[in-house]
């Protein structure tokens, strides 16, 4: 099998690409990338010589340069990981996330179409989205993969119209396809736009801690190790045409979260107790920030056999651990190229 996988220089994609790459080595796997802040060739450097394995640069709404790589190619499956996906930055530059969330993924759906001519048999498209396609949750429930559909911001309503193309292709040329949708991830190689990577580093830095509203915004976090498990589990034995959601079942108030975050911080550097607290500094809140998310995950569970690993303490202990063991990969990611994302203090949706 020759499977394509689309952002796999990024956070999320570098899991996913590192898993099939060693866990399948007859797998020939080609990691597309277009190499923005975000995507990072130090993500994926230890199988980079693998035999099975193949780096391009490129960009996925370039039609022309997509056909040519299909054809060079021959791609059996399809693992659509490529996004722009932070909502601070969609609500600051709206309209790259439609032409990579949305174009992108037309050009790649369009392209598997006629380079497969119909001919479905051993194909797949799997395309990867998120949580916040679904809107906002109030104090009590949980999203179903068949909860309507209430995007908030630019970034969710691009990921939310790309899934509405999947289905379309799906149900118009019957290209046979297979959609996740998963809560927050967090770990290793994570760009430090994102809540924890960002606060671990200015916790590192002694830099403030910059708190959207009162903190009290909820979100479900999933360990990206899992998160790849669960990819692998639905692109082998997902039902095709399906939605399954990903979730950790892990539910944290952000503020609540950041002082879990800031006590192990201070155990970790030998610091007192209470001192990364005091770099708490709520800020004004973000314009139409979602209340709550919460992933109910059970038809993957029950129906593929998945679930999480590792508890919510447990993963942000082994993610912290990372970071400060890999401070050279984290000074380089918020200095030259990467400083002015990184200086913006974004904080995770």
């Amino acid at each position: 099998m020759k499977i394509l996988i689309t952002g796999g220089a990024g956070f999320i994609g570098a899991h996913v690409v590192k898993r099939f790459v060693r866990n399948y080595p007859n797998y020939q796997i080609v990691n597309l990338d277009k190499l923005t802040y975000a995507g990072n060739l130090e993500n994926i450097k230890d199988i980079e010589k693998e035999p099975n394995y193949q780096f391009v640069k490129g960009d996925i709404s370039d039609l022309e340069f997509i056909r040519g790589l299909f054809k060079e190619h021959q791609f059996d499956g399809v693992i659509h990981l490529a996004a722009e996906s932070h909502v601070d930055r969609s609500i600051t530059d709206p309209l790259a996330f439609v032409t990579t969330n949305l174009v992108g993924t037309a050009v790649l759906l369009q392209v598997a179409k006629e380079n497969w001519k119909a001919d479905y048999s051993g194909k797949l498209f799997y395309h990867v989205s998120t949580d916040e396609v679904y809107g906002s949750l109030g104090a009590e429930g949980f999203f179903v993969e068949d909860t309507p559909y209430d995007p908030r911001s630019p970034y969710s309503s691009s990921k939310a119209g790309s899934d509405h193309l999947v289905r379309a292709w799906h149900h118009t040329f019957n290209l046979p396809v297979k959609i996740s949708n998963c809560s927050n991830n967090y770990g290793s190689y994570q760009f430090p736009e994102k809540l924890i990577p960002l606060f671990i580093n200015n916790i590192i830095h002694n830099k403030p801690l910059p708190v959207y509203g009162e903190g009290v915004n909820v979100r479900d976090w999933l360990f990206v190790e899992d998160h790849a498990a669960a990819i692998d589990v639905i692109f082998h034995k997902g039902e095709m045409g399906e939605t399954y959601n990903i979730g950790g079942n892990n539910e944290w108030r952000n503020i609540d979260l950041i002082k879990v975050l800031c006590k192990q911080m201070d155990e970790k550097l030998g610091r007192d107790e209470g001192t990364s607290e005091q770099l708490i500094t709520f800020v004004k809140d973000r314009a139409g920030h979602d209340m709550r998310y919460a992933i109910d995950a059970a038809k993957l569970m029950n129906d593929l056999g998945w679930a999480p690993t590792v508890t919510f303490e447990q993963g942000l202990s082994k993610t912290i651990d990372w970071y400060l063991s890999n401070q050279e990969w984290l000074d380089n990611i918020t200095s030259g190229a990467y400083k002015d994302y990184y200086d913006a203090q974004y904080v995770n949706r």
